[in-house]
């Protein structure tokens, strides 16, 4: 009886040692499927086949996105709508993700569920339409999202040194302004002190020689000799000194308030509305092109009008009062009275197309570090004398385009220096005044 009761036990033990490795195994199994199911989709290897992935397509991608999707996205964090990281995978598919991007609101009220859950959970925000996008730079912008959903996230950067040391290493061996304010006091110090041994030196000579007995009448006369500060005063030398002084500095202070006539270097007057480029176009590297519509295309930059503000302030900072100054003026119809900062005399004629697409000139070269300015002021001079430099000094974009090409045959020619702007005509008078 105890033999059999034995075996029965074993035999129990066996079937739930077996019925526990089963299970655990199958649990192993789907976990091991889920992962290699995921893993793939987190880094974006499994991208649908149609997301490009050679450089060309991906640096357009990039181009379009800094333009128009920066605003409002980021690939691996949220700001205004989602973190893209993966949205190819994440989408139905790439024909809804084109179909969301030409017109958003047309897919939320068809009753999609995705696009309706999107909406609810971002504040009911609806995305700008960009009908005029192609399918191909759609494609071109998910392969930038995958290069960057690929790359990882970016390490956060190394601790910044302190702002001394920093000053230092951008000024490179220049001295900082502190160490030359104290150089200067201390040259004068020095100049005090030397004055100060002089006078006692004199003082000791004067006294040495009034005690000998053996100077002549002149000699007496000129030891004994007294300071008269009304005689120097009148005197011709003093006179003529302190006249060349003073139409001197009167001719100097003259000639730099002539030439300052019309500078406005370092105007940076109040503005109905607080706007921080620093934390616009700085901390969210929101590109200048999304708002100042026309700096790529027409002459003028163009201020961005409410709407466009609308994009982001529909569900970002709805309380702000200077945000409530933007509904007020959409409300009433008016216009924002901005004040403009950077003005040219009428008779001069500049185009930005002309300088930021052709030219490939950077916003910073001639407003300043903008991304950094709380308050943006006037950093550059824009006199015609500040143009013409830079007509002198820079180098013309010839790359790609096939109207330089006689041009810069010609030029290669009669010089080994690099095409200038002033070898095209840019110091001709009617380039600026027509």
């Amino acid at each position: 009886m105890a033999q059999k009761i034995s075996l029965k036990s074993v035999f129990l033990a066996l079937v739930l040692l077996s019925s526990f490795l089963f299970s655990y195994s199958s649990q192993a199994q789907e976990a091991t499927e889920e992962a290699a199911t995921e893993a793939p989709a987190e880094g974006g290897s499994n991208a649908p086949s149609e997301v490009p992935t050679d450089e060309a397509r991906i640096s357009e991608g990039k181009s379009l996105f800094d333009s128009n999707c920066k605003t409002c996205h980021r690939v691996h964090e949220k700001l205004v709508g989602p973190a893209l990281k993966n949205v190819y995978n994440r989408a139905p598919s790439i024909d809804w993700i084109v179909n969301f991007v030409h017109n958003s609101s047309k897919v939320i009220a068809s009753g999609d569920d995705y696009a309706n859950k999107l909406y609810k959970e971002y504040n009911q925000t609806q995305m700008t339409a960009f009908p005029s996008f192609s399918k191909d730079e759609i494609l071109s912008i998910l392969g930038y999202i995958k290069q960057q959903t690929d790359k990882g996230p970016e390490v956060a950067a190394a601790a910044q040194p302190a702002a001394g040391a920093g000053d230092a290493a951008q000024s490179g061996s220049a001295i900082p302004e502190g160490y030359l304010n104290a150089i200067m006091i201390g040259l004068i110090v020095v100049l005090v002190l030397i004055l100060v041994v002089l006078l006692l030196i004199t003082t000791v000579l004067r006294k040495y020689l009034n005690q000998r007995t053996d100077l002549d009448e002149d000699d007496a006369e000129l030891v004994n000799a007294q300071f008269s500060l009304s005689s120097t005063v009148k005197s011709t030398p003093f006179i003529f000194i302190v006249t060349f002084l003073f139409a001197a500095i009167a001719f100097k202070v003259v000639i730099n308030n002539l030439f300052a006539v019309g500078i406005q270097q370092g105007y940076a007057p109040k503005q109905p509305i607080a706007f921080s480029h620093k934390i616009h176009a700085g901390q969210y590297e929101i590109d200048c092109n999304y708002c100042h519509t026309g700096v790529r295309k027409s002459r003028s930059a163009n201020i961005p009008s409410p709407n466009i503000c609308m994009n982001c302030h529909s569900a970002v900072k709805t309380e702000s009062p200077e945000i409530q100054k933007i509904y007020a003026a959409i409300e009433n119809d008016k216009p924002i009275e901005w004040v403009r900062i950077h003005n040219l005399p009428d008779l001069s004629y500049f185009n930005h197309s002309q300088h930021v697409k052709v030219g490939g000139i950077e916003c910073q070269t001639c407003h300043g570090e903008i991304q950094e300015m709380e308050v943006v002021h006037q950093e550059a001079l824009l006199t015609m004398g500040w143009c013409i430099d830079c007509h002198r000094k820079t180098d013309v974009n010839t790359k790609g385009n096939e109207y330089y090409d006689n041009l810069v045959e010609l030029h290669n020619a009669e010089s080994k220096d690099a095409l200038k702007v002033e070898n095209i005509g840019g110091l001709e008078c009617a380039k600026c005044h027509y």
